[in-house]
């Protein structure tokens, strides 16, 4: 989700170290594409008045606007051709969640069609940035949909407004469902 410019060092929004989220991320990436899943990618794709940012009385500075530099992706990156990009928030209001303003369901049921899967997509793996914000909102969208969902806690870094912002999300996303997970939990059930 999100790793974006404007969230990594450098950024009108950076979130410290999100930079680092982009090796491990690329890891997974290649774990679920030599796996046949599917890789959906996010961005915050806002127009230059999005209600989130200070000059519209929101909390922070613009970041992540449509066709600027800071909204592309991370170079570093994988974004393999047959990946997906959702934007979201890309009106003047607010939406933090993969699922809120998107057609995310509508591409997850496709899916399923094309894939030929019985019971349609059941699980997704969810890291990035910011833990604290559009992670945590999808993970608690995605499990009130229905979905069993696995939080990449080794790739994913907060944006800790206050120092336990990202603590306290984890502990909440894990209170209603969410499977805390690392590379080497996969690893370990892979072996």
């Amino acid at each position: 989700m999100d790793v974006q410019n404007d969230f990594c060092p450098a950024g009108a929004l950076a979130v410290t170290d999100g930079d680092k989220v982009v090796p491990v991320l690329n890891k997974y990436i290649q774990l679920f594409r030599d796996a046949g899943a599917s890789v959906i990618y996010t961005r915050d794709w806002h127009p230059p008045d999005h209600s989130s940012f200070k000059t519209q009385g929101g909390p922070w500075p613009p970041h992540c606007v449509q066709g600027t530099e800071g909204a592309k992706f991370r170079s570093d990156l994988l974004t393999p051709a047959e990946g997906e990009i959702v934007s979201k928030a890309d009106r003047k209001d607010e939406a933090l969640s993969f699922f809120k303003g998107t057609v995310l369901a509508h591409r997850l049921r496709r899916l399923k069609f094309r894939l030929g899967l019985r019971g349609g997509i059941r699980a997704l793996f969810v890291g990035g940035l910011a833990t604290d914000y559009c992670v945590k909102e999808t993970v608690l969208d995605a499990l009130k949909l229905g979905f069993q969902v696995y939080f990449l806690d080794d790739a994913s870094k907060g944006v800790n407004v206050k120092p336990e912002d990202s603590k306290l999300a984890v502990k909440e996303m894990v209170s209603k469902g969410a499977m805390q997970i690392t590379l080497a939990d996969l690893a370990a059930k892979s072996s």
